[in-house]
């Protein structure tokens, strides 16, 4: 009987779809698995056990399983040792202390009300789909929804939420906030009086709503809130200061022997015939300025940003100046705009900080409209005059209705909407300004509402149909961003994702991860080294179901769906910890083999019961103790839910003369594993015995380090090697040779 001998000496590729079953040809082939679970893919290759959780806080949320998240964790990150996980859920935010270390500290707040006491507007509905940005103190939180939250940490262990208010203006007459024309084009609005509460506002076509109660618009520069709606047409309204407009410096001009002044007005919206009052210009061409102020009327409209009118006088020269003149009119005039974000209008769905300002993106009004504040004042998004350092207005405008979903920063301001992705391109030793900021479309894909993260050089998203990955990343030779799916070999691991988070160096594990949690309950993990040219996907599963997933710098964290003993699915917080081997455990002391978990465990619970190196079984919860004695005298143990890492590989084949072995009936006669600091393995079922130091219980078991042969019985013609374990203890698994005969 002929023999070869297949070397799998890594898994980089980690977990691939197994419609890959038959292409041998592939160099992906031999360093994959139809099964990667419950493990990482380690930087040189071989895999080793993940982490088990550590309990830390029960919910009191009863759990639904018709919703597909309850709660969602996110990190909030002010320094190096003041660093915490928030706990949203419906009405209310739980917020918890980390310590400097990363360990777990204790519950630092409940919030279910802002600080004027209004209930928190996020909930079930909701939950999945709001975005956020922190930085210092502040997290904003934003949706369609609702204004933006802000959630404000007040102390070490304080917090507080507010509603997000702009900034107003040194005269308090006008909100720093962003407008828009929502009007059709040519309609007019018509105040009757430039000043003072409860004047009227008619427009020229049918345009107030109901709904529109409590909102601003801007009629020249002036600020009219208002008040009520009479009909379609009809409003009443308080003026903020006075309905008027001032003018850039010197934009009069006189003509020698003529008595008309030429006005330069940007977007006047004026008609010959209306009736104007002017202040504070000028003498100018031989006019004084009694003759050039006052009350006036418009004798010609050259186009949208010019007009004249006739003055006191006649010019005894041409001239050019009369300072900066203010105009006030009750006439119709087509400048003027309504507030972008109020009830009516929607609220902005995306947000981020980038080049130190602020940006939101995309209302249900204004769904591919981008905004960012003045530069270093986060609270004002007055566009001014369009000076460097005022705030930005721009438009995803491609010919389609882009929803912005999502805007990341990164070495671009990068926007992800429901239809395609785009970005904002930096400029070398120069920030985004109005006057240069533009926006390039890309690619053609769309984002989902998982929240993209920065990821090993690239931004990962989750594509707007919920079955594939991708990464964002620019390409240096095309000059233009690229999106390439990075979940394409394993593309049966995707499954509705719902939550994203990363870390880089994992749990003392070197590479960058990214966890997305499923809406299957299970984490697919993500792991890229792109230097090496490595990637590759994992699969967790735990007893129960992961629920949320977030990590603190390098710490992770669930919340997790568990049946504690009492026959009740409940919610809790847990945090993965590489001291641990198993899910939904704790370390506790006891007394010669008795051990008081009613804390952790309700009676039914069954557990598993690891001691030091050795692995004592399954005990069930009675009274309120776990009752290890039959077996060992225990003083110290772990408890918890097992999991099971698997690794199996593709059906082994191999080149030989006449072709390759596919098909043919086959054996695996052994296989030899390298393995590191290993206390439990199997293959194919088949244990590795770990003897005790000199045959001695009293002594703990050593770990094994070396090279391990298991015999492997059976045919088939797609033979697998399948490796795990049947204790929760220490597993790593560096590579191996299998030999198969035909």
């Amino acid at each position: 009987m002929a023999r070869i001998r297949v070397p799998l000496n890594n898994f980089v590729f980690g977990e691939i779809n197994p419609s890959l079953t038959s292409r041998i040809d592939s160099a992906v082939y031999n360093q994959a698995g139809q099964s990667v679970k419950n493990v990482f893919i380690r930087a040189e290759g071989g895999i080793i056990n993940r982490p088990g959780s550590k309990r830390l806080f029960n919910f009191t949320h009863t759990y639904d399983d018709s919703l597909k998240q309850q709660i969602r964790l996110e990190p909030f990150v002010f320094s190096s040792d003041e660093k915490y996980v928030v706990a949203f859920s419906s009405g209310q935010i739980d917020i918890f202390r980390i310590n400097l270390d990363g360990s777990y500290n204790s519950k630092v707040a409940t919030l279910t009300q802002d600080v004027d006491s209004n209930a928190l507007p996020i909930d079930n509905t909701n939950l999945t789909e709001f975005t956020y940005a922190q930085q210092g103190d502040f997290m904003f939180i934003a949706h369609n929804d609702f204004m933006p939250r802000e959630l404000v940490r007040t102390g070490l262990t304080s917090f507080e939420v507010r509603v997000f208010e702009f900034d107003t203006s040194a005269d308090g007459n006008r909100v720093l906030q962003p407008y828009y024309n929502f009007q059709g084009s040519g309609v007019t609005i018509t105040p009757s009086a430039t000043t003072g509460s409860s004047i009227t506002l008619t427009t020229s076509s049918a345009y107030f709503n109901a709904g529109m109660v409590g909102s601003s618009l801007l009629i020249h520069d002036t600020q009219v809130d208002i008040t009520a709606v009479t009909n379609s047409t009809t409003a009443t309204a308080d003026v903020q200061g006075t309905i008027e407009r001032q003018l850039d410096f010197d934009s009069l001009n006189t003509t020698e022997g003529s008595d008309k002044v030429h006005v330069v007005m940007p977007d006047h919206g004026l008609s010959v015939g209306d009736s104007i009052t002017i202040s504070e210009a000028g003498a100018l061409g031989g006019i004084n300025n009694g003759s050039i102020n006052g009350t006036r009327t418009i004798t010609r409209i050259l186009n949208a940003n010019e007009f004249d009118y006739q003055a006191g006088g006649s010019a005894s020269s041409t001239a050019t100046g009369g300072g900066n003149p203010i105009i006030s009119s009750t006439a119709a005039t087509t400048d003027w705009y309504e507030q972008s974000y109020s009830s009516f209008r929607g609220y902005p769905a995306a947000i981020t900080f980038h080049e130190n300002r602020l940006w939101f993106g995309g209302t249900p009004s204004q769904p591919n409209g981008i905004w960012a504040s003045a530069a270093g004042e986060f609270f004002n998004f007055d566009v001014g005059e369009g000076e460097d350092f005022d705030a930005i207005d721009l438009e995803v405008s491609v010919g389609v209705t882009n929803f912005i979903r999502h805007l990341v920063s990164n070495r671009d301001l990068q926007v992800f909407c429901n239809q395609g992705e785009f970005y904002l391109p930096a400029f070398q030793d120069q920030p985004i300004t109005a006057s240069i900021a533009k926006i390039s479309e890309q690619t053609p894909f769309g984002s989902g509402f998982v929240k993209p993260l920065s990821l090993d050089g690239g931004t990962l998203f989750v594509q707007a149909t919920g079955t594939a990955v991708r990464e964002y990343i620019f390409n240096d030779s095309e000059g233009a961003y690229t999106t390439n799916m990075v979940s394409i070999l394993s593309s049966h691991l995707i499954s509705g994702p719902l939550q994203l988070t990363s870390v880089k160096g994992a749990l003392d594990r070197p590479g960058a991860y990214a966890f997305f949690l499923m809406d299957n309950g299970e984490i697919a993990v993500f792991y890229s080294i792109r230097a090496e040219k490595r990637a590759g996907w994992m699969r967790w599963t735990t007893e129960g179901r992961f629920h949320s997933v977030c990590a603190v710098d390098e710490e992770l964290f669930t919340v997790s769906v568990r049946d504690d003993g009492s026959g009740t699915n409940k919610l809790f917080l847990e945090q993965l910890d590489k001291d641990l081997n198993m899910d939904f455990s704790d370390d506790f002391t006891g007394t010669a083999g008795v051990f008081d978990v009613s804390a952790h465990f309700s009676d039914g619970a069954v557990v598993d019961v690891v001691d030091d190196t050795e692995y004592l079984g399954t005990f069930t919860v009675a009274g309120g103790e776990v009752d290890v004695s039959a077996v060992k005298l225990s003083t110290s143990a772990e408890m918890g839910y097992k999991f099971v890492p698997e690794l199996q590989t593709m059906p082994i084949d191999g080149q030989v003369p006449g072709g390759p072995l596919t098909g043919r009936p086959r054996k695996i006669t052994n296989v030899i594993l390298d393995i590191k600091d290993t206390l439990s393995i199997s293959v194919n079922g088949t244990n590795m015995i770990i003897r005790n130091v000199n045959f001695n219980p009293a002594q703990p078991r050593v770990p094994f380090t070396g090279k391990k042969e298991f015999r492997v019985l059976g045919y088939s013609k797609d033979p697998t090697v399948t490796i795990s374990q049947i204790a929760p203890l220490d597993m790593q698994l560096n590579g191996m040779v299998v030999e198969v005969a035909f």
